[in-house]
C-alpha cells in the first residue's frame, strides 16, 4: 500500500480544496435576434443555430416560423 512521503500542511491542503468552485454558464447575444442565450445551443426565440434554422419555432399566435 502507498504512503505519503512526508505530511501536507493544512495551508496546503485548504489552499488545494478551496479550488472546487463552479461557474455560471456563459450566456451569449443571439447573432440573429439579439435574445440572450446559452452558448452552443440553439436559441429558443428564433430557432437558429451556427448561421442557419435548425428548429421551426411558433409565435404567441400558434403560427410555425422558420418552416
Amino acid at each position: 500500500m502507498a504512503l505519503p512521503k512526508g505530511k501536507i500542511s493544512k495551508a496546503r491542503k485548504h489552499s488545494r480544496q478551496a479550488n472546487w468552485k463552479i461557474s455560471g454558464p456563459t450566456i451569449i447575444k443571439c447573432p440573429r435576434c439579439q435574445k440572450m442565450k446559452l452558448a452552443h445551443r440553439i436559441c429558443k426565440h428564433c430557432g437558429y443555430y451556427n448561421g442557419r434554422s435548425v428548429l421551426p419555432v411558433e409565435d404567441e399566435k400558434g403560427k410555425k416560423r422558420n418552416a
